[in-house]
């Protein structure tokens, strides 16, 4: 009696203080890659102004009660308002848990559309560096440089079965690298200096776990990239 009455009251609760801006979509088809620890998710938001997407944009989906987390679509279509996201499932927490009990048709629901704040710049060459967790937001870059500017990098994978799948599934120019250390980031310079980058009209844009994304932008610092030529955004430590 007493646990039924807690969540009756947090359920009053949430409906008070959950944001009036609250938006909802569907879920149009999930794709478990394998192992289920990366979760790839088609959606219909039918209030989705994609046309504005001008930046790179992250959608703050609600996961839990009082709980939202961001993800960057890896794609989307503004005439149909569709888009797809693609969930690091490799740990445990709220986004993760959402992501894996997600099955076509269920409802999902949003407090906003922002932005990232990154938008590809007037350049000749355009370097993408990331992990799993990052994936879309590498993705999103992609469909917004091509076929303007020259773009390449790599997203760090610790699964092999994922790193296959990848190249399997998608036709871009993003490599996959075997992940050697804890974070990634010893894997992505080593293989940024075997690519022998000019330092003119050269941008990266880094993404992925915070300890990755920071300690990358000191070791392209060293290489002699400087701080105009570094777009940094991490996103979990």
């Amino acid at each position: 009696m007493e646990t039924f009455t807690l969540d009756r009251l947090k359920r009053k609760a949430e409906k008070l203080f959950e944001p009036s801006q609250m938006q909802t979509g569907r879920v149009l088809e999930v794709r478990y890659w394998q192992l289920s620890t990366l979760i790839e998710i088609d959606l219909h938001l039918p209030f989705a102004d994609m046309q504005q997407w001008t930046e790179i944009p992250y959608i703050k989906f609600k996961v839990a009660s009082f709980t939202y987390r961001d993800y960057t679509p890896s794609g989307w279509d503004a005439e149909t308002c569709t888009c797809t996201i693609f969930i690091d499932a490799a740990h445990n927490g709220p986004g993760s848990n959402w992501a894996k009990q997600l099955k076509k048709d269920d409802t999902v629901s949003y407090f906003k559309i922002g932005t990232t704040h990154q938008v590809a710049e007037s350049t000749s060459a355009v370097i993408a560096l990331g992990d799993e967790s990052s994936l879309g937001h590498m993705l999103a870059l992609q469909q917004m440089v091509m076929p303007a500017a020259r773009f390449s990098g790599a997203v760090v994978m610790g699964n092999d079965d994922h790193r296959s799948q990848f190249s399997e599934f998608f036709r871009s120019p993003l490599q996959t690298v075997k992940r050697d250390d804890a974070y990634g980031h010893h894997s992505l310079i080593q293989w940024v200096i075997g690519q022998q980058y000019t330092l003119e009209n050269t941008v990266f844009y880094l993404t992925g776990n915070n300890i990755m994304v920071s300690q990358m932008k000191k070791l392209l610092k060293l290489q002699g990239y400087n701080s105009c030529q570094i777009n940094a955004k991490g996103f979990w430590s």
